[in-house]
């Protein structure tokens, strides 16, 4: 990867990217209430499980997707992937939150890039933050598997900083958790980026009630 590819690259995975990463928790919220997660073991354990068969590997499989089809311009591709991962959504605060990203991510990208207006208008509105990922790292010329490394280290990134709160967590504890993660994350992407369409399932329903039982809690720091 260049140096120019791997400072892009650093930008699009940024905490700092406008998109609103930050007021989400992906049902975390619950399940701290709950107590199912109490500590760093706990966090870690949980989002190793959701990389090896949660919906984060279906979403990150649909930005692989999305970079490869915006890479060859095979716009009506990414609109299918838009459309079925919409679908796929288990829960309302998830699809609001990735249609909410997308959105922040497009209206950045677009006035930066106006040349890219005809993708962005074939992925459809909403477009989901996948796709706009995916779209937008295969135009920065950001090489795939590195994207699909950064896709994965901003998920985990602010799941581990909404637990710091939560928890709470020292942030300490949160930066050692993150680095104890990146075994699990290097797996994660390889096996990630061999999956067939037909292998696009996921088990992740622990995440799934959670983030159901997520806007009946009586006080919420996030939004999912």
């Amino acid at each position: 990867m260049t140096d120019l590819a791997l400072l892009r690259l650093l930008q699009l995975a940024s905490p700092a990217l406008p998109v609103g990463a930050f007021s989400y928790s992906e049902g975390l919220e619950t399940l701290v209430e709950q107590r199912v997660i109490q500590g760093c073991d706990d966090l870690a354990h949980w989002l190793t499980q959701e990389l090896n068969y949660g919906a984060i590997r279906i979403e990150a499989a649909v930005m692989v997707r999305s970079h490869r089809h915006a890479q060859a311009q095979e716009f009506a591709r990414l609109a299918h992937w838009n459309r079925w991962f919409s679908a796929l959504r288990e829960t309302q605060e998830l699809r609001q939150q990735s249609w909410q990203m997308g959105r922040a991510l497009i209206r950045t990208v677009e006035q930066i890039h106006p040349e890219l207006q005809p993708a962005i208008e074939a992925c459809g509105v909403p477009c989901n933050f996948a796709v706009a990922f995916g779209l937008t790292a295969a135009h920065w010329q950001i090489p795939l598997r590195s994207a699909l490394s950064g896709y994965l280290h901003s998920w985990a990134t602010n799941l581990v900083n909404a637990a710091v709160k939560l928890v709470p967590l020292g942030q300490t504890a949160g930066q050692r958790t993150l680095l104890e993660l990146y075994p699990a994350m290097a797996a994660a992407a390889t096996a990630i980026a061999a999956l067939s369409d037909d292998e696009l399932d996921t088990s992740g329903w622990g995440s799934g009630l959670a983030s159901m039982q997520h806007e009946a809690l009586y006080s919420r720091l996030f939004r999912s």
